[in-house]
């Protein structure tokens, strides 16, 4: 009867990874955007993560509710 979030907290996840994943691809030839943190498109990859993660957590809840059927 216990609470299940991994829902909300994989769409959340896998929303932001996705639009953070975009703007990480948009802004890749901006080199005066990514001067501080070494030339490293951190949007990019802290999207990709996000969206690993969402995605991840949205396979669990549906494996969970699955199997509960």
């Amino acid at each position: 009867m216990g609470i299940d979030i991994k829902l909300p907290i994989g769409l959340m996840f896998t929303i932001l990874g996705i639009l953070l994943t975009i703007y990480g691809l948009l802004t890749n030839g901006d080199s005066v955007l990514y001067s501080r943190s070494m030339q490293v498109n951190v949007n990019l990859w802290s999207g990709l993560g996000m969206l690993v993660f969402g995605l991840v957590m949205l396979f669990l809840a549906y494996a969970q509710r699955k199997s509960k059927k």
